[in-house]
């Protein structure tokens, strides 16, 4: 499980991150809601080591991590996608993707990793020689889920994945993150497609100026007028909300 709490990000006198606590468990998407400007790539970056953190407590299965460099969360299982991808667009799928299994705890099972990561998003096995470039945006995008997904991490974190994606990569991509989570691994997930990703997530926050304002199921957030009002706006032809087994599940 990750359990950050007390985390604060500040830019100067700007204080983009106050005191966030939340957490997420193995096996569930944990959406994080709010608008330009709320905080919720400052929160990731400092999960992940990248943006310093005043006051943070930041574990991950009982670890500790607040304070560590970038790599070594890495190394604890926590991996990053950000905003933009970040992919190295001279190299090839493959060497992508091998960079992703750099780190110590990925190496002994980089081979199977690999094979997971195919077998998610077979068109990257199409272009395994392909570079990265020339690929359409959402063919990136897979390819940085993928990289992240061969550190072996037991918590994923993305930042805005279906930005600037057609509707048809966009439904690829939010039922690969379906499958990642019922592989066991948890995310947390900050999403300007609000619709989509709350039909796929599990539990989910609301945050304004840096503030955690809100939470509850995914189910009873789709169902809060306020969330409606602010993120959800008319249905998108063609998705509905899968059943419900019960209040928190989606």
């Amino acid at each position: 499980m990750l359990e950050i709490s007390g985390i604060s990000v500040a830019y100067g006198k700007h204080l983009a991150v106050d005191r966030v606590a939340l957490n997420v468990k193995p096996g569930e998407i944990v959406l994080i809601l709010g608008a330009n400007g709320s905080g919720k790539t400052s929160l990731l970056k400092a999960i992940a080591g990248i943006q310093p953190a005043a006051g943070a407590t930041i574990r991950l299965a009982g670890r500790e991590l607040g304070g560590l460099p970038a790599h070594a969360i890495v190394e604890a299982g926590l991996a990053l996608v950000p905003e933009g991808r970040g992919i190295f667009g001279e190299l090839t799928v493959r060497e992508n993707l091998e960079l992703g299994a750099f780190a110590r705890r990925a190496r002994p099972a980089e081979v199977r990793n690999l094979r997971h990561v195919l077998e998610l998003f077979p068109r990257l096995g199409e272009r395994l020689g392909q570079q990265v470039r020339t690929m359409s945006g959402g063919e990136q995008q897979m390819v940085a889920v993928g990289r992240a997904l061969m550190s072996a991490p037991s918590i994923l974190l993305l930042d805005e994945p279906s930005l600037g994606l057609s509707p048809l990569m966009c439904k690829e991509l939010f039922a690969a993150l379906a499958r990642i989570r019922d592989d066991g691994l948890g995310i947390l997930l900050v999403e300007q497609n609000a619709r989509r990703s709350l039909a796929i997530a599990d539990r989910g926050y609301l945050i304004a100026n840096g503030r955690i304002v809100g939470e509850g199921s995914a189910q009873d957030l789709r169902n809060d007028p306020a969330v409606q009002r602010a993120y959800l706006g008319a249905a998108e032809p063609g998705l509905t909300a899968p059943a419900q087994d019960g209040a928190g599940s989606a």
